[in-house]
C-alpha cells in the first residue's frame, strides 16, 4: 500500500513511485519551511531541524480517500497542536494554511495548465488543535518515502485524504479561510471541510462504501464507510452548529 497513493505533483495515476523516487535527493536536501502570519514567532526553519524539536510517536490511523478506497497506516509524527504552541498563535488567527513545494524542474506537471499550483490546504484552528491532527514524519516505522510526501506532511484521519497535504514548505496562520487546491480546481465536487460522510455522495460516485486495501492495490473487498471515518467521538464537537455548511 505504500505504492498506491496520490501525489499529483508526480503524475495523475496511482503509480508515482518512479517519478517520486527520481526526486529523492530533492527531498533529502535542505528543506526550508516558512512559518508566518498571525504567530508570535514567525521564522524560516529547516524541516529536519523542526522535526528534531518534537518527540515523535506512532499513530495507527484509518485513511479514507475521496475516491472510495481506504487503508490503515501506522504513521510516526507529532501532534500539530505542539507546533502551534511552539510558534505561538495570536488570538486573531482562525485558520492554518499549508502550502507544498512548487518547482517545475522536480514536478514537470506544474508547467501544465488546469491546476492551481502550488497545492494548498487548510484547517480551522480548532481542527488543527484536535488531538488527532498529526504532522507525520514517517510511516511503517521508517522515514516517509518520496511518494508519501517527505520530509513531513499533514494527517487528518477524519477527512478525505486530499486534505492531508504532503511535503509542506509554508505554514501560515490567518484570519481568512484558505482556498484549498481541489476547491479551486472543482468547487462543485470538493469543499473546504471534506469530512468523511457516507450520507453525502460525491457527484460522480457513492461514498456509502469503500474498497479496503489490505496488502495490495488489487483488493476489492467493500466495507461500509463510517461517519468521520470512525472518529466521530473525537471530532464531532468541531462541527456543532455548522450543518448548513
Amino acid at each position: 500500500v505504500t505504492s498506491y497513493n496520490n501525489f499529483y505533483e508526480f503524475g495523475l495515476s496511482k503509480n508515482v513511485v518512479g517519478p517520486a523516487n527520481a526526486a529523492k535527493d530533492f527531498f533529502e536536501g535542505s528543506w526550508p519551511v516558512e512559518i508566518s502570519g498571525l504567530v508570535e514567532r514567525p521564522q524560516t526553519i529547516d524541516a529536519y531541524d523542526l522535526i528534531d524539536l518534537f518527540q515523535t510517536e506512532e499513530r495507527v490511523y484509518r485513511h479514507r480517500c475521496v475516491e472510495a478506497w481506504s487503508i490503515v497506516v501506522p504513521w510516526a509524527g507529532f501532534p500539530l497542536s505542539h507546533l502551534l504552541d511552539w510558534v505561538g498563535v495570536k488570538p486573531e488567527a482562525k485558520y492554518i494554511k499549508f502550502t507544498t513545494f512548487e518547482d517545475t524542474d522536480i514536478s514537470p506537471i506544474q508547467k501544465q495548465g488546469g491546476f492551481p499550483w502550488p497545492y494548498v490546504e487548510g484547517l480551522t484552528i480548532e481542527e488543527a488543535r484536535n488531538e488527532l491532527s498529526l504532522i507525520a514524519t514517517g510511516a511503517y516505522q521508517e522515514r516517509l518515502t518520496p511518494q508519501q510526501g517527505p520530509p513531513f506532511r499533514l494527517v487528518v484521519p477524519w477527512k478525505y485524504g486530499f486534505k492531508s497535504i504532503k511535503s509542506i514548505v509554508k505554514i501560515e496562520l490567518t484570519s481568512e479561510r484558505p482556498v484549498n487546491f481541489w476547491f479551486e480546481t472543482q468547487s462543485s465536487e470538493y469543499g473546504f471541510w471534506a469530512n468523511v460522510n457516507p450520507e453525502v455522495d460525491h457527484p460522480r460516485w457513492s461514498q456509502a462504501e469503500e474498497r479496503w486495501l489490505k496488502t495490495s492495490s488489487r483488493g476489492n473487498g467493500k466495507i461500509p464507510t463510517l461517519l468521520y471515518n470512525g472518529y466521530e467521538d473525537e471530532v464531532s464537537y468541531l462541527y456543532e452548529g455548522l450543518e448548513g455548511e
